[in-house]
């Protein structure tokens, strides 16, 4: 059949406020990915961009956490923001209403038993059938948005072999796409099928809850009845508690209509938070006075008046305000104070409500002129950078908190993108200052740990040695804290960052930390070509720092070379790139790691380990749009990683 590539599929409102909502929370990958992997048009969305030409890797994509650690946070929101925005044209009836609902119920349904059947069955990919039981129907969910009753019968009858074009798509394999397309074969004539095409054709029947799905479990794996029908009961409890926490009725009938006035109100209201911060005034050269500069913005986008307060050494100061002849306001938090004292120190908005207000909340409201206040902290980085005092009328706390936290979330976008600019000559003058004086410390930690090598081979004592365990790991972690001050600037000049610079930079730091032992060597080869890259010169050198941490501390009891090289300019998928590789001589990732190398796994290296770990190197390159790949053996391990070059004009479909 000739079906669209780029479908636009509808969802369940609920699901897609949610994850916008989750977004907005700054949740983690695996929470979101846990709202996502629920809907159907979402996945489908999402494995679409995540296994399209520009992003697609070797193995292809296979599960909804995976496809988003691979497109980065940003294009993930803006895939998202896109779908609730398409969302809002279908125009579905009651009737459509009430099959998207139920359709929901029976890809969840079947995808749970999927992956439970999976590992029950020893199946090494549970999340893999997860995926195919979200997707298995695909070709009903596109019936429903159909018009015409011919070509929504025509799709229905071919829906098999739609879900086998689109897994086919995707890259996910002939076998998942043999699962999508002989989901409804006969029990008897499964037997000796794959396991992939056996689990997927028992969940879809035992979804439907009849008898013909407990028989089949038996035929195919061999499963009691009472087994299987426990399975169902729990995967069924399961659905209805998720349902119930997306606010999704089973039992009665569903309007969709509710649902999509709420998920437009709040892409309305996120899209006016984000456009008062375009009232903000430039400048600014602190987060502080950035987030003060945006007080008016926030009191454009509520209606409501507003004081913000920033630190000043150890106190509270009144920066600015929506009104005029602000006093010189000063105060020292303490907890169990006003409301804005405990919400600069505890990190949560907190509104005056029932509580008795002190003498503080009494001087704010007396400046806001309202009969109730709440209390806006913004943080960024782990940070407390400033905290608002916004009046209240006794009618809009609910509507009011929903507008804040759509401007907290994007006024902490704006501090990231602020944070991330051009420096300037005085920063960069800065940075070279601590960073000579970073390897002048440094110096001394060397002798130290050389006296502490030569103590260990002369001494026997179980004790001492211990002792000596003790200040090693001790220096170790000073050594890692002088590195990670030696790379806390901002990042590198408008015009890139040149890779270069920052490998012979940090070779020196690291020459006297992780390589100051005789048995391990660090080898630089740079290429005499420009490399200059786009992206801060900050994540440029968490990436090699992590990566060489890594290689060296996976390495063998006996001498160990770890070779970091440069390549430019490198053309691939008609850009033009700078490749950076770096290659040990270790034993190798282990094949448990393998399978999950950019995912937030246990490692070879030892417990003693403080590094941010390969998925926050695989996040920092998504981020600049790079390209990273592995290659590891018993000869060791290989990091290639490609990043664009500075001043790369990139064409539309990059």
């Amino acid at each position: 059949m000739d079906i669209a590539a780029d479908l636009q599929l509808p969802s369940l409102p609920e699901i897609t406020l949610r994850a916008l909502k989750a977004c907005q929370a700054g949740d983690s990958y695996r929470e979101i990915s846990q709202i996502v992997a629920t809907d159907t048009a979402l996945v489908a969305r999402l494995l679409s961009l995540a296994n399209s030409a520009l992003y697609r890797t070797d193995p292809p994509i296979g599960s909804v956490e995976q496809a988003l650690l691979r497109l980065g946070t940003r294009r993930f929101q803006t895939l998202l923001l896109t779908s609730a925005l398409r969302q809002l044209l279908f125009e579905l009836g009651g009737d459509e209403w009430q099959q998207l609902r139920d359709f929901w119920r029976h890809s969840l349904t079947t995808a749970l038993t999927a992956r439970a059947l999976a590992t029950l069955t020893r199946y090494p990919g549970p999340e893999e059938a997860f995926l195919l039981g979200m997707v298995h129907n695909i070709g009903e969910l596109i019936a429903i948005k159909t018009p015409t009753t011919e070509r929504k019968q025509e799709i229905l009858n071919h829906q098999n072999e739609i879900a086998a074009h689109f897994v086919t798509g995707w890259g996910l394999g002939p076998l998942a796409a043999d699962a999508m397309r002989y989901q409804q074969s006969l029990p008897t004539q499964l037997r000796d099928a794959s396991h992939l095409v056996k689990l997927i054709s028992l969940s879809t029947r035992l979804a439907l809850s009849d008898s013909a799905g407990i028989a089949a479990a038996g035929t195919i794996f061999g499963l009691q009845e009472d087994l299987t029908r426990e399975i169902c009961g729990r995967i069924n409890e399961e659905v209805v508690t998720m349902a119930a926490s997306f606010g999704i009725p089973l039992d009665t009938p569903y309007q969709g209509d509710e649902g999509t006035r709420r998920l437009r109100d709040t892409l309305i209201n996120q899209a006016i938070a984000s456009r008062s911060l375009d009232l903000r005034t430039t400048g600014s050269t602190t987060p502080s006075n950035l987030i003060a500069s945006t007080v008016s913005s926030l009191g454009v986008l509520t209606g409501l008046p507003a004081l913000c307060f920033g630190p000043d050494s150890e106190e509270l100061r009144l920066l600015s305000g929506t009104g005029t002849n602000l006093p010189d306001l000063r105060l020292s938090p303490q907890p169990g104070g006003s409301v804005l004292t405990d919400a600069w120190i505890g990190g949560k908005i907190i509104s005056l409500g029932e509580r008795e207000p002190t003498v503080l909340d009494r001087q704010l409201l007396t400046l806001l002129r309202t009969p109730s206040l709440m209390a806006i902290p913004v943080q960024h980085g782990g940070q407390a950078h400033a905290v608002f005092a916004l009046g209240l009328d006794s009618e809009s706390l609910v509507a009011t908190t929903h507008l804040v936290q759509l401007f907290t979330h994007e006024l902490t976008q704006l501090i990231d993108s602020q944070t991330t600019e051009e420096p300037g000559i005085d920063s960069e003058i800065a940075h070279d200052r601590i960073r000579r004086q970073v390897h002048e410390v440094s110096n001394p930690l060397t002798i130290i740990r050389q006296y502490i090598f030569q103590l260990r081979a002369r001494m026997s004592d179980e004790t001492i040695q211990d002792d000596l365990d003790i200040i090693q790991e001790e220096l170790d972690r000073a050594g890692n804290l002088l590195l990670q001050i030696s790379t806390s600037d901002t990042t590198g000049a408008s015009g890139g960052t040149d890779l270069n610079r920052e490998l012979e930079s940090l070779a020196r730091i690291l020459q006297d930390s992780l390589f100051n032992r005789d048995d391990r060597t660090l080898k630089l080869n740079p290429c005499r070509e420009d490399t200059l890259v786009q992206g801060g010169a900050s994540g440029v050198r968490q990436i090699i720092i992590n990566l060489i941490r890594n290689a060296v501390e996976s390495l063998e009891a006996g001498s160990g070379e770890i070779t970091v090289s440069t390549k430019a300019p490198i053309f691939q998928s008609q850009r033009r790139w700078v490749e950076l590789q770096i290659i040990d001589n270790g034993p190798g990732i282990p094949e448990s790691v393998r399978r999950n190398l950019f995912a937030p796994v246990a490692s070879s290296k030892g417990q003693g380990h403080s590094g941010l770990g390969l998925s926050i190197v695989k996040q920092l390159i998504d981020d600049m749009e790079g390209i990273i790949a592995c290659h590891t053996g018993q000869e060791g391990t290989t990091f290639r990683i490609l990043l664009p070059a500075a001043g790369h004009e990139k064409h539309d479909t990059d």
